[in-house]
Formats: C-alpha cells, sequence, structure tokens
C-alpha cells in the first residue's frame, strides 16, 4: 500500500531532485538557480524546485536550441 506521499504527485522537488529529474548535476543546478535560469520557491532557509518551474527550464533550453540551430 502507497504512502501518502507516494500516492500523490510531489508538489515540490528539492535541488538534488531537481538534478536527477533534468539529469544534471546538482551543481549545475544550483548553477542555473543562481544565474535566474531555474526558479525556486523558499520556505524558511530551503530552496524547492515546482514541477512548473522544471517544465519551463527545459522549454527554455529548447528555445536555446533552436536559436542555435
Amino acid at each position: 500500500m502507497a504512502t501518502v506521499a507516494e500516492a500523490a504527485e510531489q508538489l515540490l522537488y528539492r535541488p538534488e531532485e531537481a538534478a536527477t529529474a533534468l539529469r544534471i548535476g546538482r551543481s549545475m543546478v544550483y548553477e542555473e538557480i543562481r544565474l535566474g535560469r531555474l526558479q525556486t520557491v523558499r520556505i524558511g532557509r530551503r530552496r524547492l524546485v515546482p514541477p512548473e518551474y522544471i517544465a519551463q527550464y527545459v522549454e527554455l533550453l529548447k528555445r536555446e536550441a533552436e536559436a542555435t540551430a
């Protein structure tokens, strides 16, 4: 039987989880956050990434790839 957290869609990702989802390194995620290319929300001192911000970041990458092609 799945727990409530497992059954519900994940609403916020830790930067490490976002890195796994994006198939990039943890340090690259923090660099993209620092540059403002990957947005986050803050809860206390924690930085978390909503799935829609991950999707926006992927769209940004696609636009950049199309611009250089």
